[in-house]
């Protein structure tokens, strides 16, 4: 089992950027898949981007594309999301998720493949 802390929402203007980060607890976080989730208000949780057990192959949903970009650190077992050009429609809970999977190089893009979840952090952009 693994349990994830988001940290490094905020409010920011259209244009701006932000840096979100998970902590991971526990020795196998090489084992997960790790991928950043978001809500808006009223809407689903949507996927937005993942990245395999070894960093390897990543996954960006298409808005996200040119933007954002997922790194993991597995020595610090921490998984990070930098997001530029921020946009208003970027505002949700942004929250981080882990999949245990056997195979090395595989991303998970949908949000019921996700077994863990972190509580969320806002990301508030303004026009």
């Amino acid at each position: 089992q693994v349990q994830l802390v988001e940290s490094g929402g905020g409010l920011v203007q259209a244009g701006g950027s932000l840096r979100l980060s998970c902590a991971a607890s526990g020795r196998t976080f090489s084992s997960y898949v790790m991928g950043w989730l978001r809500q808006a208000p009223g809407k689903e949780r949507e996927f937005v981007a993942a990245i395999s057990r070894s960093g390897g192959n990543t996954k960006l949903t298409d808005s996200a594309k040119g933007r954002f970009t997922i790194s993991r650190d597995n020595a610090k077992n921490m998984v990070y999301l930098q997001m530029n050009s921020l946009r208003p429609e970027d505002t949700a809970v942004y929250y981080c998720a882990a999949r245990n999977e056997g195979n090395f190089f595989y991303v998970a893009s949908r949000v019921r493949e996700y077994e863990y979840w972190g509580q969320g952090t806002q990301v508030t952009v303004s026009s």
